[in-house]
């Protein structure tokens, strides 16, 4: 058994904490909404902390899966932050999707308060931080990391570090570039067929078989065709992902014409309301055309 910490408790990391105490460990949360808190440790025991630092007092272990830069500088600095009353020797583990800029900054501030630090975001949506079977793409000193990967394994299909600091939140770039080139040519296909006459699912059953298969087509065509974007990834959250990524091929030159444009579909289907909506609703923004 391991006391940890986990701050954040949305619908990645309420699943993924709860993941933790089932497996044994001592787990304190703390959440920006106590309510939320409560309410988990009422359904899987341990502690809150009404503060980081007071979740994160005497952990071995702090992990967060937040927002934005922003969330994870407050829940790391200050006098209510975790770094705040976190021992040294301690580890802290982010699994917030944020920029390789502010994991870098807080993984200084980490080492000079003798805390290891290890930027481990991940993929797999809110399906599989349910199921325990996320993909973590790490960052940091492997030293940092070979004490962080056995509690991680508890609900990860696959963890690996990368490289040094920044290399996992580099990495879920990659991810989120891949995806929306993805999800953009699965509903352009299915637009394609709806415009034909084709039976759509007739018209996935077979061509998922073949070289056009991928996660999105077999999990998401029933429910883009259903109309029913209500669960997985929220747009507001993709654009948010996707300008970091852009931002940061400007930095290092990349070319990434199809993210730009497909970030500006997602902004389409922000104007249409869906900012909550999953990210297949560029389906949904190509029916309204």
């Amino acid at each position: 058994m391991t006391k940890l910490a986990f701050l954040g408790l949305g619908v990645m990391g309420y699943p993924m904490a709860g993941h933790l105490a089932a497996a044994g460990h001592d787990v304190c949360v703390y959440n920006r909404t106590t309510a939320k808190a409560e309410a988990w440790v009422v359904q899987h025991g341990g502690r809150l902390g009404k503060t980081p630092a007071e979740a994160a007092r005497g952990a071995d272990m702090v992990l967060a899966c937040v927002g934005n830069d922003d969330d994870l500088r407050a829940v790391c600095l200050g006098p209510d932050g975790a770094f705040a009353t976190m021992a040294k020797g301690s580890t802290f583990v982010d699994h917030t999707t944020v920029s390789a800029a502010v994991t870098r900054e807080l993984y200084e501030a980490a080492k000079a308060k003798g805390i290891a630090f290890v930027d481990a975001p991940v993929s797999g949506g809110q399906a599989g931080a349910e199921k325990g079977q996320l993909s973590i793409m790490c960052g940091g000193d492997q030293a940092d990391y070979d004490l962080a990967e056995p509690v991680m394994n508890v609900y990860a299909k696959l963890c690996r570090r990368i490289g040094d600091s920044g290399s996992g939140q580099m990495t879920k770039m990659c991810n989120q570039i891949a995806i929306a080139g993805l999800v953009q040519g699965l509903s352009e296909a299915m637009h394609f067929a709806s415009k034909a006459g084709l039976d759509g699912a007739a018209v996935i059953e077979v061509i998922s078989q073949g070289a056009a298969g991928s996660w999105q087509m077999s999990n998401r065509y029933q429910t883009m065709l259903d109309d029913h974007f209500a669960h997985g990834f929220a747009v507001d959250w993709m654009r948010k992902d996707l300008g970091i990524c852009l931002a940061t091929a400007n930095e290092n030159g990349a070319s990434l014409p199809v993210t730009a444009l497909v970030d500006q579909f997602y902004k389409d289907v922000q104007k249409m309301g869906g900012g909550r909506w999953d990210t297949s609703a560029l389906f949904k923004r190509l029916q309204a055309l």
